[in-house]
C-alpha cells in the first residue's frame, strides 16, 4: 500500500494539472458569455440627469476646484485620510454621490462586511444609472466564482473585469497557485497592486487600502494602520486616464470570458445578485448613519481638505508586464492619455536623490531592491547626508514574517551603511488613530453598548478592546493579505504569535515625505516587487503645507509610545572586532548566514527623571540614546516558539527571495 502512494500523488497531481490547463471551447465560451449578457437588466430606476445621486459637498468641492483652475494655473485640494472608518465612509458616500460613473480597481476586494457594502453601494449605482466598471487582480480579489459570475451578469450598467488571469480563471484555488507557479510563474508573478476609486472623474482616492475589513478597523482581532489621499483637481483626469489604460489593456478580462467563471454560468446560469448577511450590522448602520449628514460630512472631509499646489500622479502602465519587464510611456493597446516622464519606481527615486535635509519613508515591508540599496548609499557618502527616518513594522505587528525576516538580515547595512534611524511599529501602539465606538471592531452587539452613530469615541486600541480579548483568552492573529492562499502576496501569509492579546495593528501605509516639502502617498512598498513586478500608483504634491501634515502622521507612528527604535546593540565584553566582522561576513552570504549575533536589536523608551515622556522619535545615533532608551531584545512581544526558528531560517537562506517578496 505504501509503495503505491507516491504513485497515486503523481496521478493526482498530473489530473490536477491537466484540469488547470483545460479550456472552453470559443462556440462554449462564447455561449456562457452570452447567458451573462442577455441577463443583464436594462433598467434604470431614476429618470434624472443626476441619476438620483445624493447630494455631496465632496463633490461639489472637487467640481468648484475644477471650475477655478485654468492650465497655466491649476488648483487641487488635498486630504490625507488617516482615519479607517471615514476612508470607508468617503467611499461609500461618493459611490452614492456619483452621478455618470464610478471606476474601482484594486488588489483584494474581500466578501467580508466593508467589501460586501461597499459591492452593494455598486450595484445600487448601476441600477440608478451610473457606469460603474470594477477592475480587480486575480491573485486576492473575491472569494467565491459564484459572486464573479452574478456580478457579471446583474446589469447593463456594471461591467468587471480580472487582470493578468493565469490557466484562464478568475480564481485560483490553493491546489492551482501550485500548478499556475509551475506552468507560468512569471505571469504568475506580475500582479496589478494599484488602488484607485475615481467618481465623474472629479474626485478620486489612492493609497494603500484594499476592499476588507482590516482596512477599516473592522478586523476582529487585526487591523492595520493605513493611509488615503482623497483628491479634487485636474489631476483626477489623470488618474482616469491611468485607470482607461488598465481597463482597454489585453490583459484585463471581462469575467464571463474565463474558464471557472464561464463554466459555472453554462451549468448553473446566472445567480442572484451577490450578498450576504452582515456580521456585525450594528456598525454598518452606525457607518450609513453618516453618510447624507451633511454637518459630518463637510467637518470631516470638506473642511480639513487642503488647498495644494504642485501636484502630480505617477502611475505605471500594463506595459510593466510586457514580455520583456521594460515599462513603456503608454500602452499603445490601450490608447492611454497618460503620458508620465516615467515609472512610479523611477520617480520616487528621483524625489529621494533629491533630498538634502531629511527623508520620511513609511513602508511596512523594509525590503529594499539594489537600485534603492544604491541611491541611499550614494546619500550617506554625501558631506553632509540628509536624515533618514524610517517607519516601518516591527516582527510582532507585521502581516508578513518572511519580509521581516529578510529585513532583520540586513539591520546592519540600513543602520551603518545607509544611515537609517528605523523606528518599528507596536502591535498595540498607544496613540495610534483608532475609531472603537463607532465601529465596534468586530464584537458582537451584546459585549458593548449600541454606539452613538456618526459620534466616534476615540480611544487608544490597547485598552478597551484588550481587556475584552484578554478576558475571553483571545490571541491576535492578522487576517490580511497574509491570510490569502498565496505565497506570492505582499505580505507572505505567517503572521507570528504574541504574548498577550490585545486589537492588534500593522503598519501598512505607504508614504514619503522630502525635506519637509514635497509629500507622496501611494501603493508602492519602496520593495523589489514594486519595482520590477507589481504595478504602482502614487500621488506626489509638492506643496509645504501637505508636506507638513503628513510628516506629522508619519511621525505620529514613530514616537516612542507607538514605536520601538532599532539601534546598535552593546558590544560584548571582549573580541568585540571579531564578532562585528563574523556578523558582517555572514550578513554577506547569499545562504548559511547562521551567525547568531546581529548587529541591532530593538529600544524601548523608559520615561523617568532625567527621561521626560516625548513625541520625539528617538535617534540611536544620538550620543545619550541609550541614557533614556532601553534594549528590549530583537522581537519584543513576540511569543517566539517556532517562529524564531522560522525567521532565522529566511535570514539564513531566504535573500533569493528578496525580488518576490
Amino acid at each position: 500500500m505504501t509503495r503505491r502512494r507516491p504513485g497515486r500523488a503523481l496521478a493526482g497531481l498530473l489530473a490536477l494539472l491537466l484540469a488547470g490547463c483545460a479550456t472552453l471551447s470559443p462556440q462554449q465560451r462564447s455561449a456562457a458569455a452570452e447567458v451573462a449578457v442577455s441577463a443583464r437588466s436594462t433598467r434604470v430606476d431614476c429618470v434624472r440627469a443626476d441619476a438620483c445621486a445624493l447630494p455631496s459637498p465632496l463633490l461639489a468641492m472637487a467640481r468648484d476646484t475644477l471650475a477655478a483652475s485654468t492650465a497655466a494655473a491649476p488648483r487641487h485640494r488635498a486630504l490625507i485620510l488617516d482615519d479607517a472608518p471615514d476612508a470607508l465612509l468617503a467611499r461609500i458616500h461618493l459611490i452614492r454621490a456619483a452621478r455618470h460613473s464610478i471606476g474601482l480597481q484594486t488588489y483584494i476586494f474581500d466578501e467580508d462586511d466593508s467589501a460586501q457594502l461597499v459591492l452593494d453601494e455598486l450595484q445600487a449605482a448601476a441600477f440608478r444609472g451610473v457606469k460603474v466598471r470594477i477592475l480587480i487582480d486575480q491573485l486576492a480579489a473575491l472569494r467565491k466564482v459564484e459572486t464573479l459570475a452574478a456580478l457579471t451578469s446583474l446589469h447593463a450598467n456594471l461591467e468587471l473585469r480580472v487582470y493578468n488571469p493565469v490557466l484562464d480563471r478568475a480564481r485560483l484555488s490553493l491546489p492551482m497557485y501550485a500548478v499556475a507557479a509551475a506552468c507560468c510563474w512569471g505571469q504568475l508573478n506580475r500582479r496589478m497592486h494599484n488602488k484607485l476609486l475615481v467618481v465623474d472623474d472629479a474626485v478620486g482616492i489612492v493609497g494603500g487600502r484594499n476592499y476588507q475589513d482590516d482596512y477599516y478597523d473592522w478586523g476582529d482581532e487585526f487591523n492595520f494602520r493605513d493611509r488615503d489621499l482623497l483628491l479634487a483637481g485636474p489631476a483626477v483626469a489623470d488618474m482616469a486616464a491611468n485607470f482607461q489604460a488598465f481597463w482597454a489593456s489585453k490583459r484585463s478580462v471581462p469575467a464571463e470570458q474565463l474558464g471557472d467563471v464561464a463554466r459555472y454560468l453554462r451549468e448553473h446560469g446566472p445567480p442572484p445578485a451577490p450578498h450576504h448577511v452582515f456580521h456585525n450590522p450594528a456598525r454598518v448602520r452606525a457607518l450609513l448613519a453618516a453618510v447624507a449628514d451633511d454637518d459630518v460630512l463637510r467637518a470631516r472631509f470638506v473642511a480639513p481638505a487642503l488647498p495644494v499646489q504642485g501636484v502630480a500622479f505617477l502611475a505605471d502602465l500594463p506595459a510593466k508586464h510586457g514580455r520583456d519587464g521594460a515599462v513603456a510611456v503608454a500602452d499603445a493597446a490601450a490608447g492611454a492619455a497618460v503620458n508620465p516622464a516615467s515609472d512610479t519606481s523611477h520617480g520616487l527615486r528621483g524625489l529621494i536623490a533629491g533630498a538634502e535635509r531629511e527623508i520620511l519613508l513609511q513602508t511596512p515591508y523594509l525590503v529594499l531592491s539594489k537600485p534603492a540599496q544604491a541611491l541611499f548609499r550614494e546619500l550617506r557618502q554625501r558631506p553632509q547626508p540628509p536624515r533618514v527616518l524610517v517607519s516601518t513594522n516591527s516582527l510582532a505587528s507585521t502581516d508578513a514574517f518572511i519580509a521581516y525576516a529578510l529585513s532583520y538580515k540586513y539591520k546592519r547595512r540600513y543602520l551603518r551603511d545607509f544611515g537609517f534611524e528605523i523606528h518599528e511599529f507596536k502591535p498595540f501602539p498607544a496613540d495610534a488613530p483608532f475609531e472603537l465606538g463607532a465601529t465596534g471592531a468586530g464584537l458582537a452587539d451584546t459585549d458593548l453598548p449600541a454606539p452613538a452613530p456618526a459620534v466616534p469615541v476615540r480611544t487608544r486600541a490597547s485598552s478597551l478592546r484588550e481587556r475584552q480579548l484578554a478576558e475571553r483568552g483571545l490571541r491576535s492573529e492578522p487576517a490580511s493579505e497574509a491570510g490569502r492562499p498565496s505565497p506570492f502576496a505582499s505580505s507572505g501569509g505567517l503572521p507570528v504569535r504574541l504574548k498577550r492579546a490585545g486589537l492588534r495593528m500593522g503598519m501598512h501605509a505607504k508614504s514619503l515625505v522630502i525635506d519637509g516639502r514635497v509629500g507622496v502617498v501611494g501603493t508602492h512598498n519602496f520593495d523589489p516587487r514594486g519595482d520590477s513586478l507589481n504595478t504602482e500608483s502614487a500621488v506626489v504634491i509638492a506643496d509645504p503645507g501637505f508636506a507638513a501634515a503628513l510628516a506629522a502622521s508619519i511621525r505620529r507612528d514613530m514616537v516612542p509610545a507607538n514605536a520601538w527604535t532599532i539601534g546598535r546593540r552593546d558590544d560584548a565584553p571582549i573580541f568585540s572586532g571579531i564578532e562585528y566582522n563574523l556578523s558582517k561576513l555572514s550578513e554577506r552570504m547569499p545562504v548559511f548566514d547562521l551567525w547568531p549575533y546581529k548587529y541591532a536589536t530593538s529600544y524601548d523608551y523608559v520615561p523617568g527623571p532625567d527621561c521626560p515622556p516625548t513625541l520625539e522619535p528617538p535617534s540611536p545615533f544620538a550620543p545619550e540614546f541609550r541614557r533614556c532608551n532601553k534594549p528590549v531584545g530583537d522581537f519584543p512581544e513576540v511569543d517566539i516558539g517556532l517562529k524564531w526558528l522560522g525567521v532565522r531560517a529566511f535570514t539564513a537562506f531566504g535573500s533569493g527571495l528578496s525580488p518576490i517578496l
